[in-house]
């Protein structure tokens, strides 16, 4: 490993990963733990093995997805569990998209948890956890000082090219995209770029047969079985 490449000061420690910086001021190393949260950091326990299928997933995907023409911060898999990443300013946005009814979607609105949409639904959230990430629109963002419109229209337009490629890539493994959550974060030099995670801990995955939960709501919902739900999404992505 080059010196560049070394973890120094520990920058954050989210729920589920750290950040370190390196001797390369563009370049950041995220670590990905076992540590796993809900309701907003109410429900706290661990899934044994998450953070290295976390981290080994979430980096197939965003080489991929650098091809399918999204731009993301991805550099180098390091190793298990580190990766080194593109140094961002995360845009205080959590980005969702609704594939099928579930969730809190389906508790805010009333409708039957699994029932098919007739588009997919775009929404942003307000990354703030005191705030319990509340519902914003774009008027919202713009007004807050979040995000420009131009930063959105950018943010809209990646996010609709991840959902095709994602629901896509998960259907040749039997699996249905039933809605996931991205972030986006901005280069030095003002690019914006995908960042944060794609795996079961951002993404609500059912098999297309059984419809079989394999996500993090086995954790949230107290379902059983979590560590074997991550390990079969990474079984068929990998063989």
């Amino acid at each position: 490993m080059s010196a560049t490449l070394e973890k120094l000061e520990q920058l954050y420690e989210g729920k589920a990963k750290k950040v370190y910086k390196t001797a390369d001021p563009e370049r950041y190393i995220v670590s990905y733990k076992d540590d796993a949260t809900a309701f907003n950091g109410l429900k706290k326990g661990t899934i044994v093995g998450k953070g290295a299928i976390n981290n080994r997933m979430s980096n197939y995907l965003m080489q991929k997805l650098e091809e399918a023409g999204v731009p993301t911060h991805f550099v180098e898999e390091l190793n298990d569990r580190e990766t080194v990443v593109r140094k961002v300013t995360i845009l205080p946005l959590e980005v969702i998209v609704r594939n099928v009814a579930a969730g809190s979607f389906s508790k805010r609105m009333g409708v039957e948890e699994g029932s098919a949409l007739r588009c997919p639904i775009l929404e942003f959230s307000y990354k703030n956890d005191e705030l319990g990430d509340p519902f914003i629109n774009d008027d919202y963002a713009v007004a807050l000082g979040l995000a420009t419109r131009e930063d959105l229209q950018t943010v809209r337009d990646y996010t609709h090219k991840v959902n095709e490629f994602l629901k896509a890539f998960f259907l040749g493994l039997n699996i249905e995209l039933v809605d996931f959550k991205i972030e986006f974060g901005k280069t030095g030099d003002g690019k914006i770029i995908l960042a944060d995670e794609i795996s079961p801990d951002t993404c609500r995955l059912w098999d297309a047969t059984t419809h079989e939960k394999l996500d993090k709501d086995r954790f949230r919902r107290d379902l059983g079985g979590v560590e074997d739900a991550y390990q079969e999404v990474m079984r068929r992505i990998f063989g």
